[in-house]
């Protein structure tokens, strides 16, 4: 057997309450010393403790490895004190296959064949390797294939690499595996973060200093001050109280969405316009381009999968392509007689779809060729689709309390009936759950991977006569936010339901709200008052808390500040 530990004693547990053993555990600490190439430390520690990282037979053994030496490493080896015969027979057959292989660079053929007749196959395992090791003694070719040509290049890193690999073969007691202490330390902090009920956080704001835990001052309910006024070309960015407000449009903002990278904004008014706001790095917004050509009011706006186009869909009208970068409109989809309601893409960004008055749906390429349209069992105008991100699922209102998900390519469809009209709904980014508006006031949650089923139900904000939208957000969307008849935007848990805030600031009904995909403390919303108003969260607070907290960072377009 290997070394067998001190047996454990009073004095040989460590820790509040008794669990940790203290030559494990200083074990561990040494490991990652010399891991993190503290080798003077590493030694140090091993000498002051009196407690050794490995036995004297296990560091002949991995020197022995490193050198090449690989006649003497498997007579050690049998001196470790393993009683696995099966992890004897592994251990030994990779040595000897390195040797097997070393031989071959070179060019000492009948030793490598040697090695492979007397030493590798005798061992009686893995016999389809064997052939393989028999093939690469007549082809140069098959080494490459097996990852083993020019060792000679680096020989010292493939024998390192051979240690990592020897080492998962042995019982930990005798190797510690590599980066154990980080390892341990990781699943502390993500029991941390799943026991975190508020977490909406980056990873990186995690702290060892203290206890992970977000309070509601992580939900965006607040913006990052600047002081200033600040002037763009077709309207104003200026700073109310805390809350930063986007005014350029000059009449109800009716749809907002960020892009995918969280780069940009592009939102849509009844004044006939959709603008693209560039988020910057310090957390400010910037009008970028005023996209005019539509006649009728702009519904909505999509983004596609790459960022670089952006479709706006006006009232039962036409739907135009735009390049981002430019502002120039690149394609008007048109559908003679008839007019569009609603636009997205498909996954590739080489197809674009959209609702049509007379309830049938239409699918184009880049440059307005009509590929297909289908009607299906649709009697309802509502606009909203999605197409899930592998392209194969289509999900679209079918009647005025059902959605029909559609498989495009098995043919299957699942239905999800709600027992009030679906005034809207909004895809999870992992296709795995929609949230559904009802004209009741509620928004249910449902789970859409395998059969349909619901899981939440979110109340208190206000709808009775509006298009009211919601959508996921958070740190891996774990929060919900919707707009509200009553000028205020509402955030939920999206597990428990329950209603964490309610955000006052707006003078006239939320239409939409848009939660930034790479930065979990940025929230748009968008008004009847004709304004947009960008939530983060409160920079004096979270300074005040910082001092004495884990220090979580504060996040700008997806980037740590």
């Amino acid at each position: 057997m290997a070394r067998p530990l001190p047996s454990q004693g009073k004095d040989d547990m460590i820790g509040s309450k008794g669990v940790i053993k203290k030559v494990e555990f200083v074990r561990i600490i040494t490991k990652a010393l010399y891991s993190l190439g503290y080798e003077r430390s590493g030694a140090a520690l091993e000498e002051e403790s009196g407690i050794c990282l490995h036995s004297s037979a296990v560091n002949f053994f991995r020197k022995q490895v490193l050198d090449g030496n690989w006649d003497e490493s498997v007579l050690t080896l049998h001196k470790i004190g393993l009683s696995d015969e099966s992890i004897l027979k592994s251990v030994s057959f990779l040595i000897w296959e390195r040797k097997f292989f070393e031989l071959l660079e070179k060019d000492r053929v009948m030793d490598a064949l040697k090695t492979l007749r007397s030493e590798i196959a005798p061992l009686g395992i893995d016999k389809k390797r064997v052939h393989e090791l028999s093939c690469c003694i007549v082809s140069s070719q098959q080494r490459v294939l097996l990852g083993f040509a020019n060792l000679g290049l680096e020989t010292s890193n493939s024998r390192l690499k051979l240690l990592e690999d020897l080492q998962k073969l042995f019982p930990p007691t005798v190797m510690i595996p590599e980066r154990r202490l980080e390892h341990l330390v990781e699943q502390a902090l993500s029991v941390q973060r799943q026991a975190c009920y508020l977490h909406n956080s980056l990873d990186n704001s995690l702290s060892l200093y203290t206890d992970h835990h977000c309070g509601k001052d992580q939900i965006p309910s607040h913006a990052v001050q600047t002081g200033s006024t600040i002037a763009i070309k077709y309207g104003l960015v200026f700073e109310e109280g805390k809350i930063k407000v986007l005014q350029a449009h000059h009449d109800e903002v009716w749809f907002l969405q960020f892009s995918n990278n969280g780069k940009y904004l592009a939102s849509s008014s009844n004044d006939r316009s959709a603008i693209i706001w560039e988020v910057h790095e310090d957390g400010e917004l910037s009008l970028k381009h005023m996209l005019t050509g539509h006649q009728r009011p702009v519904l909505m706006v999509a983004w596609s999968p790459d960022d670089c186009q952006l479709l706006t869909c006006g009232m039962e009208e036409a739907v135009r392509r735009w390049d981002v970068h430019t502002g120039d409109c690149l394609h008007v989809y048109e559908k003679g007689g008839l007019g569009l309601i609603s636009c997205g893409w498909f996954p590739d960004g080489r197809q674009v779809f959209s609702g049509v008055t007379d309830k049938s749906t239409c699918l184009w390429d880049l440059e307005g060729k009509e590929l297909e349209s289908w009607k299906e069992q649709r009697t309802t105008r509502t606009s909203d689709m999605a197409v899930t991100k592998d392209g194969r699922w289509i999900i679209s209102i079918c009647r005025e309390t059902t959605i029909m998900l559609v498989d495009r390519e098995a043919k299957l469809e699942k239905l999800i009936e709600e027992d009030q009209t679906i005034t809207s709904f909004s895809l999870s980014s992992d296709d795995k759950f929609l949230l559904v508006n009802l004209v009741n006031q509620e928004i249910h949650l449902w789970s859409i991977k395998d059969d349909p089923g619901l899981l939440t139900r979110y109340r208190g904000h206000k709808r009775s006569r509006f298009l009211i939208r919601s959508c996921f957000g958070g740190y891996e969307q774990t929060f919900i936010a919707s707009g509200s008849e009553d000028s205020q935007v509402y955030v939920w848990h999206r597990e428990t339901g329950e209603l964490i805030k309610a955000l006052p600031g707006h003078s006239g009904a939320v239409n939409c709200v848009s939660w930034n995909p790479a930065n979990p403390h940025m929230l748009a919303s968008a008004s009847d008052d004709h304004t947009i108003r960008i939530w983060g969260l409160n920079r004096a607070n979270l300074k005040r808390k910082e001092a004495y907290s884990n220090g979580v960072t504060h996040q700008c377009n997806g980037k740590s500040k």
